[in-house]
């Protein structure tokens, strides 16, 4: 069945976030470390702020609820105000047809700069930032498909994270695509890996 529609993740998908992670989470990071009781899993910390939501992060490491909720204030009113650069292969996904989608799960702000400084609002049909807390990934796509008269066999959801979106996709049968741009992923957890979005090309021509 032809495929009408692919929705993308953000972080990690559609640019490295450790290319500005020192930055972007600086006074998070900061926080953390004048709390005095996580100093000896800071450099742990900082990698797993590059790839998973602050949320899980902190439950991981029994982050204080003080320290949760300075944490969620802080980030609420961050703003990225330099320039990102995309993936080098990003410009791929704008030649394949149909609809693009972009959901990603973060602080509203936070994201909504990133994009700006990407610069990338006019290559997606819609973006939507979830709050974890009153909704889902899953429930998005599912919104998707529902406004768009698609079934799960219409879409493709890529993204990096195999306990987010890759997730919330399988949930709903959609095919999974794992973008894997440092190679440090398993290939099984998804229905399609990906290293450069050359490859995802070729997957969605099989589809059509």
């Amino acid at each position: 069945m032809n495929k009408k529609a692919i929705i993308y993740d953000l972080d990690n998908t559609v640019y490295p976030v450790p290319a500005i992670g020192e930055k972007l989470f600086k006074p998070v990071f900061g926080l953390i470390a004048q709390s005095g009781n996580h100093n000896d899993d800071m450099d742990a910390i900082k990698k797993d702020m590059m790839k998973i939501p602050f949320r899980v992060v902190a439950d991981k490491y029994n982050f204080s609820q003080e320290l949760i909720e300075e944490g969620i204030k802080i980030q609420e009113d961050i703003e990225f105000t330099e320039p990102i650069e995309t993936f080098a292969d990003y410009s791929i996904i704008k030649t394949l047809p149909g609809k693009r989608f972009l959901v990603t799960t973060g602080f509203r702000k936070m994201q909504q700069s990133k994009i700006k400084q990407m610069g990338i609002e006019q290559d997606f049909t819609e973006i939507h930032i979830v709050d974890p807390t009153i909704t889902s990934k899953k429930e998005v796509f599912d919104g998707i498909m529902e406004r768009y008269g698609y079934s799960p066999e219409d879409v493709l959801v890529v993204g990096d994270d195999p306990g987010s979106e890759i997730k919330a996709a399988k949930e709903l049968t959609i095919e999974t695509v794992l973008y894997d741009y440092s190679r440090l992923q398993d290939k099984k957890i998804s229905d399609y890996y990906i290293t450069n979005y050359s490859e995802l090309k070729d997957i969605f021509t099989k589809h059509s």
